[in-house]
C-alpha cells in the first residue's frame, strides 16, 4: 500500500495503491487525514484499490465527512473494481 500526492494549484491529488483494508487503515489515515484543510479541494484516485473491506469503507466515509468540516471538498476518482463493488454493495454512491 502507498499513498502518492501531490500538489496542483489549490488541489491536492492522491492515489491509493494497493490495500485499503484493515491492515492499512491506520497507516494511511496517518497520512492522509492530516492533509484535509491545506487546499480548498482534494481529488482522491481510488482506481489502483486492489482490496477494500470494511476498515478501508469506514476510512473514506470518515473521511468524507470531516473534509467539509476541514474547509476541503474531497471528491472521490477513478473507483477500481474492488471498490465500485463494495460501495454497490452497501448501497453507497459516495
Amino acid at each position: 500500500m502507498s499513498l502518492l500526492y501531490e500538489t496542483l494549484d489549490d488541489t491536492d491529488h492522491l492515489r491509493i495503491d494497493g490495500e485499503l483494508t484493515i491492515y492499512t487503515a491506520a497507516d494511511l489515515a496517518a497520512q492522509w487525514l492530516p492533509r484535509l484543510g491545506a487546499t480548498p479541494r482534494m481529488q482522491l484516485d481510488l482506481s489502483q484499490v486492489t482490496e477494500i473491506d470494511g476498515a478501508g469503507l469506514q476510512l473514506l466515509l470518515m473521511a468524507l465527512r470531516e473534509a467539509p468540516k476541514a474547509g476541503t471538498r474531497l471528491t472521490l476518482t477513478g473507483r477500481s473494481q474492488a471498490v465500485s463493488e463494495t460501495l454497490k454493495l452497501c448501497n453507497l454512491k459516495a
